[in-house]
């Protein structure tokens, strides 16, 4: 959500950052939001005046009857009863226009940062460092689809019987190497990067999903249930969603805030992508992170949490690039994004395994989330930040493609090893 005091007093910043998104309409959406801020303010203005004129009007009818002037006071009351059909119909109007300007404006994207690239799509998006060299096996890589049927451990035709396409059935020791997989996520952001472990719902109500952005823009990529709740795409709805409506002391912050979920994507806008595999399916894990900061805090924090992310893949020793994604390529909520990209061989290529934004105040004031310094009256919004810590079915894509040999057996990365009761190799 954008602040409309901020459009109406530099709509061009606006009309600029929209236009870096790619969005053609830019300069017709601000004149629009300026239109309908306009009409609800001039709404407001006539309200007020019918509402001052009526109390005044009030008071000479009081003032006519003690001076026993009847004709006086009915016209006075034929006023009133004129003003009160004028405060009603600029009533309606104010909720109309302020409706119609809070609908414009959850549709609208964040405005990038100034140092954000501009770019149309992934094509412009800036390699930021590179960890590891790219993993070059000396034999034909098997993709994790393969590894993992060869191994009798992964189950696609069982999965689709049940459910449909895009999702897996995972046995024995890809199950058991899974679980570890995000209790080792957690255990790193928990016990080394001070984050604290949450376990929230993954059923939610549309006002939460309105607060962190996926709606109602993206509702198709959504599965909602019989009783309008909806299954999180991510526990960044939740997360965040823990200072909805709150004022958190300033002293408190950067508050930060981890989960392993289940989360539920339909991947309505991805027919033909990734269908073979883990990559890209309806129902997933994944460890999220969320901050909550000060506007001064967030920039840094930004930093931190890519970090803490990097921090896994370097622990399991896997090749990966941060990529600085540009205007063309980022989330809706996003004012800056990170993403980090892990090297897949069969793929002999890079693919997303985490995506770490800083979205200013743009979800806070769709939650109204505040906060305040100890001894002030005054709130301001707070900064929320999200990024993934990791994707837990693609981290487990990576390890068994990075770590297998030519017999089809993967090793288990050292540090995934105590979690595995000290086994050393599946297969």
């Amino acid at each position: 959500m954008h602040d409309i005091k901020a459009l109406r007093e530099n709509p061009q910043n606006f009309v600029q950052g929209w236009s870096r998104r790619g969005r053609e309409t830019a300069q017709s959406d601000v004149d629009g939001l300026l239109a309908l801020d306009a009409d609800l303010r001039a709404a407001q203005t006539a309200f007020q005046a019918a509402q001052s004129r009526r109390n005044e009007v009030s008071k000479q009818i009081g003032q006519a009857k003690a001076q026993k002037d009847e004709a006086r006071a009915q016209g006075l009351m034929a006023e009133v009863e004129s003003l009160k059909a004028t405060i009603e119909a600029e009533e309606t109007k104010q909720r109309e226009f302020g409706e119609a300007l809070k609908s414009k404006l959850a549709e609208l994207p964040n405005v990038p940062f100034e140092d954000v690239p501009d770019g149309a799509d992934e094509a412009g998006n800036v390699e930021v460092r590179k960890h590891g060299a790219p993993n070059i096996l000396s034999f034909t890589a098997k993709d994790h689809a393969d590894l993992g049927e060869a191994l009798g451990l992964m189950d696609f035709e069982a999965a689709a019987r049940m459910s449909g396409a895009r999702f897996v059935v995972l046995k024995g020791q890809l199950a058991r190497l899974e679980r570890a997989i995000g209790q080792f996520m957690l255990d790193v952001q928990t016990l080394e990067h001070g984050y604290t472990e949450v376990n929230p719902p993954v059923l939610v109500r549309a006002e939460t999903l309105f607060g962190t952005g996926q709606l109602p823009k993206f509702e198709e990529d959504l599965f909602k249930t019989t009783d309008d709740r909806y299954l999180i795409p991510t526990a960044e709805v939740t997360l965040t969603n823990l200072v909805r409506d709150a004022i958190t002391a300033e002293e408190e912050l950067p508050l930060r805030l981890t989960a392993l979920t289940n989360c539920f994507r339909a991947e309505a806008g991805s027919a033909g992508r990734d269908t073979k595999g883990m990559i890209r399916q309806h129902q997933f894990q994944k460890v999220e992170l969320v901050s909550i900061t000060t506007p001064e805090q967030s920039g840094e924090e930004h930093d931190r949490m890519t970090a803490c992310a990097e921090a896994v893949l370097k622990k399991l020793d896997l090749s990966f690039r941060t990529m600085l994604l540009c205007t063309g390529d980022m989330g809706f909520g996003a004012r800056k994004t990170y993403d980090l990209e892990v090297w897949l061989p069969s793929q002999n290529t890079y693919r997303e395994i985490s995506s770490c934004s800083n979205c200013g105040d743009f979800q806070a004031r769709r939650m109204d989330a505040r906060t305040r310094k100890a001894g002030e009256k005054g709130t301001r919004f707070v900064h929320t930040l999200n990024g993934s810590g990791l994707a837990v079915g693609r981290t487990l894509v990576a390890i068994m493609e990075n770590y297998q040999d030519e017999a089809g057996r993967i090793a288990i990365p050292s540090v995934l090893q105590p979690y595995m009761g000290g086994l050393t190799h599946i297969g």
